[in-house]
């Protein structure tokens, strides 16, 4: 007879805490796997904990058990993950989303009227999650999501379609602003900002398996943003904002930056009060 649900996953916990993770990581993860693999909610696994593990279950869960023990990240392994309260297709094709960069789609949103028509540009789009939500909460506005990864727009085309805006989400292939030749009311970015030098602080589910591409950039992090400030203005209309997201300990260069290049800046912090998103603005325009 086969052991119950509960002995199944009390084991893969062990596993996963012997792989490395935290208790409380186990504790999530196994659960998470357990529900991805059942094709059950909560409540359905809560209450079937007792009963004999289905057939099929114990190889399909030691399967994913054993990549997340690879400390391959949870949302590979089950190919989703929430953004803004919106369901997002991942692989390892796009940068996984993460809760502060909603700070970005906030702050966006606080300049975006409900009743007014935008342009807005999302560049380095990945998985498309910061487009596809803005046009979900601004029915008015059209976005234009560039990557230069044919792979992440496959990725961002499933979204897109999946959350029903491919009337007005578009998808261009290209680097950072190069596609882009009229002026726009919003630009955001979530861009490459780690310097490469910091990749062994890092957490082996980054390094192994998020894209690279996405995550480093030269000049201590900073080169690809300011190569933003350089170029953004330029394509912004009278009243447009640039908006971007930069990492832990780059405040100081970025508004340093920011001032040489002639933008004023406001700089909000994440949920754990590191300054995290840049709401910026050329000098002079109001």
């Amino acid at each position: 007879m086969s052991a119950a649900l509960r002995e199944r996953i009390l084991e893969a916990r062990a596993s996963l805490v012997d792989a490395g993770l935290t208790a409380g990581e186990a504790v999530l993860d196994a659960e998470v796997l357990a529900r991805h693999v059942l094709g059950w909610d909560r409540a359905q696994l809560l209450t079937r904990l007792h009963l004999p593990s289905p057939p099929g279950f114990d190889s399909a869960f030691s399967a994913v058990i054993t990549r997340r023990a690879a400390r391959e990240p949870v949302a590979y392994i089950t190919g989703h993950r929430e953004f803004w309260g919106l369901d997002f297709l991942v692989s390892p094709a796009v940068l996984i989303p993460r809760p502060e960069t909603e700070l970005i789609v906030e702050r966006a949103l606080g300049l975006l009227k409900p009743d007014t028509p935008a342009t807005i540009v999302d560049v380095g789009t990945g998985s498309g999650c910061i487009a596809v939500s803005l046009a979900h909460e601004r029915p008015l506005a059209r976005v234009v999501a560039v990557d230069r990864s044919p792979a992440a727009l496959r990725v961002a085309a499933l979204n897109v379609a999946g959350h029903g805006q491919g009337t007005r989400v578009h998808l261009v292939r290209g680097n950072l602003l190069d596609p882009i030749a009229g002026q726009v009311d919003l630009i955001v970015s979530n861009p490459p900002y780690v310097n490469r030098a910091d990749a062994g602080a890092l957490q082996p589910e980054v390094t192994r398996f998020e894209p690279g591409d996405a995550l480093f950039a030269s000049d201590a992090g900073l080169a690809v943003l300011r190569i933003l400030l350089e170029t953004a203005a330029a394509r912004l209309a009278p009243h447009g904002h640039l908006i971007v997201e930069f990492g832990a300990g780059q405040d100081h260069a970025l508004r340093v930056s920011a001032g040489q290049s002639g933008w004023t800046i406001e700089i909000a912090p994440d949920l754990a009060g590191i300054p995290r998103v840049a709401v910026l603005q050329p000098a002079g325009r109001r």
